[in-house]
């Protein structure tokens, strides 16, 4: 069997879900859909799950709502129209929200997290609708009832393995299931929603509960390209890559996956297909647990601004025992995770997300480092780029980082700093933000178009 998830573009209105409903029927392997809410029709339209934030912050600040939660509702109210549903659907979702709004406001990232929800839960309700309409049979099942359990505040939302043998009882279901992404429930009953890349991680979790042959994503492009095709022009398309490699890029800037939302699928070993809701017949990219990575060495290239670098130097600090461990404890208290930490014998820098790092809390840190670790200096530097090549066979192929820093070298750019990790999925090139663009296209010339940029 299939589990196959549709993104926001993918069921942004009427027109778009009439082809997810003929895409699922085409195959009679797919019997779990799981759907977003509507996202964008055109490129300066706004995603349903923005109105609903707007809702919830007007209700949360005591402001009107009506013109906010009319917006909302006349949205789903004309995808429902176009699909020829009764107005009892448009209906029951206006009400839905209404009582959403009345909901408890004590805890307000919760209230959030109650409105965000409502998109994708009134969608999937009003796609199960249309299937039964036009003759397929078809079932609602909501998060709480088919068995997706998440862990308590004030933890990061994850998913617990406890509802693992609820969600299996979805494989028995006779109907189509169609089950709403981007949220699930505490045992206590508590909503709370995932973070970027909700429903993709809702069709991991379910597609590795169920045992699924194959997980497949549809989305609006036909594959994932080995670089970003805003920078690179027709950048080529992956046809086969691993679940790390996957992950590796998705962490270093890809928009198609978050990092986190292959996890459940990679521990069951489903394979996933990255498919486009536009052109279902393309190819698209199929991630598995291993390929034949002497085909292509250099799987991908993925570019992420927004680093800082925090670079403590002091003399003699290897022989200082529990520098580094002292060091790191001072970001651990205060709530900062880092990226990556390349070191000298007298030197140690702490790479971290700015967005992460507000003025305050940088002072702070620093002075904590001067006062608890006596460094003979500590120098911070902003706007970095983390320039990734990704490849499963990059750790059997001699001279790869002396193309990849000659790439670099021809563009005229500095190399900040270098990182590979033991496992040599991924090396990490730290430059500067302005020189990311030129550094990406070298980099896709040495590796993608067979001519050195430096010929």
């Amino acid at each position: 069997m299939k589990v196959c998830k549709f993104g926001g573009t993918s069921v942004a209105s009427a027109e778009q879900i009439r082809k997810v409903v003929d895409i699922v029927t085409a195959d009679p392997q797919r019997r779990i859909v799981v759907v977003s809410a509507p996202g964008k029709r055109f490129s300066d339209d706004i995603k349903v799950t923005d109105l609903l934030i707007r809702l919830a912050e007007a209700a949360l600040q005591g402001e009107e709502t009506e013109s906010h939660l009319k917006r909302v509702v006349d949205r789903f109210r004309d995808i429902a129209e176009d699909l020829g549903l009764s107005n009892d659907v448009s209906n029951e979702i206006e009400k839905d929200l209404r009582s959403r709004l009345t909901c408890d406001k004590t805890d307000s990232l919760l209230y959030m997290d109650t409105m965000k929800a409502a998109g994708e839960d009134n969608n999937a309700k009003m796609i199960a609708a249309y299937f039964n309409l036009i003759g397929v049979e078809a079932k609602y099942v909501s998060p709480k009832e088919g068995g997706l359990l998440v862990n308590n505040r004030p933890q990061a939302v994850r998913a617990l393995p406890e509802g693992d043998e609820q969600l299996a009882k979805l494989r028995d279901e006779s109907a189509l299931i169609v089950f709403p992404g981007f949220f699930g429930y505490t045992k206590d009953g508590t909503l709370r929603t995932f973070n970027r890349g909700g429903s993709d991680i809702t069709g991991s979790i379910v597609a590795a509960a169920v045992e699924a042959d194959l997980y497949e994503n549809f989305t609006d492009v036909d594959s994932v390209f080995a670089a970003n095709p805003t920078v690179i022009e027709n950048p080529v398309p992956i046809k086969t890559m691993t679940y790390r490699e996957m992950r590796e890029l998705a962490y270093a800037g890809f928009s198609v996956f978050h990092d986190e939302a292959l996890i459940p699928a990679f521990r069951k070993s489903i394979p996933v297909s990255i498919k486009n809701t536009n052109n279902p017949d393309a190819p698209g990219t199929s991630i598995v647990k291993e390929r034949d990575y002497h085909e292509q060495q250099v799987i991908g290239i993925a570019a992420d601004s927004g680093f800082t670098a925090i670079y403590v130097d002091k003399y003699l600090m290897n022989t200082e025992i529990g520098f580094g461990r002292r060091l790191l404890q001072i970001f651990e208290e205060e709530d900062i995770s880092y990226e990556h930490t390349p070191s000298g014998i007298d030197n140690l820098s702490i790479i971290i997300r700015t967005c992460y790092l507000p003025l305050d809390k940088e002072q702070r840190i620093v002075e904590r480092i001067h006062r608890e670790l006596d460094p003979d200096a500590v120098i911070v530097e902003h706007d970095y780029s983390m320039i990734v090549l990704v490849g499963e066979g990059m750790q059997y192929t001699t001279g790869l980082a002396a193309r990849a820093a000659s790439a670099i070298a021809s563009t005229g750019a500095n190399i900040e700093m270098i990182n590979q990790g033991s496992s040599e999925v991924s090396l990490v090139f730290g430059v500067k933000v302005p020189d990311e663009d030129k550094i990406l296209r070298a980099l896709y010339a040495e590796f993608f178009q067979k001519t050195s940029v430096h010929s």
